[in-house]
């Protein structure tokens, strides 16, 4: 089951590379946007700092079997998931924000948010998928877990 939430987690973070690239791209790095980003960056990088920290204890656990990596790993991950719900919670306002004109103009020509380009298929999926990485994190943590 470790093997398992490891190649969850991996997936995980692919998507929320994914995520960080297009914020990265979208955003207008010399602030000259009308439209500022939502997600504080304190907030993007705590989360992936984390998250990328948490696997890395991960990791740990899976080489050494010490059972405090383990719970470390579960205490990383419950902080991420609070990062990103609050993250999901800013972006969905983004996201269903009624555009003017009705939608006529295409997105890529209006001043949006750099969230607001984010593919809600990614977003569901990296949210679903952390998830059940938690599941399986603990799960693993639990199992082992000897009085």
């Amino acid at each position: 089951m470790g093997i398992a939430a490891l190649i969850s987690w991996l997936i995980t973070a692919s998507g929320g590379l994914y995520l960080l690239i297009i914020w990265l791209i979208e955003n207008d790095a010399d602030g000259r946007s009308a439209v500022a980003s939502r997600l504080p960056l304190p907030v993007i990088s705590g989360h992936a700092l984390l998250a990328t920290a948490g696997l890395g204890v991960w990791l740990g656990y899976l080489v050494t079997g010490r059972r405090a990596l383990a719970w470390a790993s579960c205490a990383a991950l419950v902080l991420v998931a609070l990062l990103g719900l609050t993250m999901v919670s800013r972006w969905i306002r983004v996201y269903r924000a009624v555009l003017p004109d009705g939608g006529a103009v295409p997105v890529d020509r209006l001043a949006v948010p750099a969230e607001r380009n984010f593919p809600l298929f990614v977003v569901l999926a990296h949210g679903l998928l952390g998830a059940t990485t938690i599941v399986l994190v603990l799960l693993a943590t639990i199992r082992n877990y000897r009085v």
